[in-house]
């Protein structure tokens, strides 16, 4: 596994869930704060975004998308609307439904709406640095697999072909990591939140990443991480921690609680075949690390929050 792959399956729950809009003429349109990743890809035409914190408007062009990865609240706009307007915007619910569109007239705009939902206890730091708006906006060249995406989704939705029950949700889990790896790609290296897109764009610091992802059951140290990435203990710690917020050690233990957590949740393992996964030598010792980072033990968290099944779509 990598880094935005685990990212984002460690905190994933069910399928996404979208909608395709159309709307014309002056329209305007409220999407509350929710827990969640939530996301906009312009399909034809062009609106705004307009952040309820206040922040600067964004202009949304045919072939952009937008994601929200905290779920922030904002309303969808023909124009920049005033705040009398916005004080008068439809609900999203209200607004999606066909009745609602009317016999406006004027340039039309195609929307593909929706959310991921994610369980913020797990938010991967990757996750947690992204700013409340990115916006990708399409470019010629760039990211071509996310305009494919982007593509196929528009052709998919609202067409009722054989077979989209399966290719939807696939696309949208694409989609996401697209995202993602469009925003690791392009993140401004001034920004405060590009700390990880360094992260992953340093040879040495990618690589441990990968090593600890890939086998957090291994019997990781200081030492053997410095020599499979090909630098001293020193470098690889003071590279580490400056661009990842942590130590090696630390993260790992960090990652190893996080895997417990999404096992916990999404399957029926036996716990002693949990400890096993993520690198503990018996029940014992995971049950008194997880209730050290999470204030409760295994088996209550499975109680509360375990589905009894893999709930996560599995991502292509």
């Amino acid at each position: 596994m990598d880094v935005v792959s685990d990212a984002i399956a460690a905190a994933r729950i069910g399928r996404p869930d979208a909608h395709r809009v159309r709307a014309s003429g002056a329209w305007c349109s409220r999407l509350p704060a929710y827990d969640g990743v939530g996301f906009h890809v312009v399909l034809e035409g062009g609106c705004w975004l307009l952040p309820d914190d206040g922040s600067a408007p964004f202009t949304l062009a045919a072939g952009d998308a937008v994601l929200l990865p905290r779920g922030a609240g904002h309303v969808l706009a023909d124009s920049p609307a005033d705040a009398r307007t916005v004080a008068r915007a439809v609900p999203f619910e209200r607004w999606r439904q066909p009745e609602t569109e009317g016999e406006q007239q004027g340039a039309a705009t195609e929307l593909l709406c929706g959310k991921y939902r994610f369980d913020g206890r797990h938010a991967h730091p990757l996750l947690a640095e992204l700013p409340e708006v990115v916006h990708l906006p399409r470019r010629e060249g760039r990211h071509p697999e996310l305009g494919a995406a982007i593509g196929l989704l528009g052709r998919e939705t609202g067409a009722a072909r054989p077979g989209a029950d399966v290719a939807v949700p696939g696309l949208l889990d694409l989609l996401l990591v697209y995202m993602v790896r469009a925003w690791t790609t392009d993140g401004p290296p001034a920004s405060a939140a590009a700390r990880w897109p360094a992260a992953l764009g340093d040879p040495v610091v990618a690589e441990a990443l990968r090593l600890l992802h890939s086998a957090p059951e291994a019997r990781w140290s200081n030492d053997r991480l410095a020599a499979r990435t090909g630098v001293s203990r020193a470098t690889l710690a003071r590279r580490f921690t400056a661009l990842v917020g942590r130590a090696p050690m630390a993260y790992l233990t960090w990652w190893r609680m996080t895997r417990a957590a999404t096992l916990l949740r999404d399957t029926t393992d036996p716990l002693e075949t949990v400890a096993r996964r993520v690198g503990y030598g018996s029940p014992y010792a995971l049950s008194h690390a997880f209730t050290r980072t999470f204030g409760t033990t295994p088996g209550r968290y499975r109680a509360r929050y375990g589905s009894g099944l893999r709930a996560v779509t599995p991502l292509v």
